[in-house]
């Protein structure tokens, strides 16, 4: 797998290629600014751009809006975005764009190698991977009209585990369930949120950020 990362910290992207190079992924650039990476893109052919959301010269959304640009031109080309800290209204935005291949992990997970290289291979892969984290602060959040109000506590748990990109096989896993079980649960949360019970792990967990983005912009 080939990766390009762009983040201003020298230290940082260091690192990152580091963890990347052990686990034998192909770093084949380090770019501190989004100036070049387009081009760096068509040129190097990467599977996947990792970069930080807040990059010179603003240190605003530059990350997010190069990622936007990306998947506009390379729709099959996987993007990662990492952020300092949980800004949930931006993760939320630019994964209900409707772009599969995509991630977005606090920069603390770089610390984890497994994390950081699951979530680079997901969405290599064409899947989605979003920090527990964010689902978890998303979730969590309470607001006057709250649509997650009618789930139980259980299907809140399925809910965030689906929200992170994790398979009913893996949900199931993770939470001492049969499989069956997870599926039944799935088509009640759906049924409760008013959408489209879609086949496919990438499209289930847009729909469910489709969702959750509503709340966000109510608050």
């Amino acid at each position: 797998m080939r990766v390009i990362l762009v983040d201003d910290a020298a230290l940082v992207r260091e690192g990152i290629a580091r963890l990347l190079t052990e686990t034998g992924t192909e770093v084949v650039a380090q770019l501190p600014d989004t100036t070049d990476l387009l081009t760096s893109v068509r040129r190097l052919r990467p599977h996947v751009v990792i970069l930080d959301v807040r990059l010179p010269p603003t240190y605003t959304v530059e990350g997010l809006r190069a990622a936007v640009q990306l998947k506009r031109e390379r729709p099959g080309l996987g993007v990662l975005v990492l952020s300092q800290h949980v800004e949930t209204r931006h993760a939320v935005d630019l994964l209900t764009a409707g772009y599969a291949g995509l991630g977005y992990l606090l920069k603390e997970r770089v610390t984890h190698p497994a994390q950081l290289v699951d979530a680079v291979s997901r969405v290599a892969a064409g899947g989605t991977a979003v920090d527990p984290e964010i689902v978890r602060t998303v979730l969590n959040t309470q607001r006057a009209s709250d649509p997650l109000a009618s789930l139980t506590n259980r299907e809140r748990d399925v809910l965030a585990l689906v929200a992170e990109g994790h398979s009913n096989n893996t949900i199931a896993e993770r939470l001492f369930l049969t499989t069956r079980t997870v599926e039944t649960h799935m088509t009640a949360i759906f049924y409760k949120l008013g959408l489209p019970a879609e086949s496919g792990t990438h499209r289930r967990v847009l729909a469910v950020l489709a969702h959750l983005r509503a709340r966000t912009t109510t608050a």
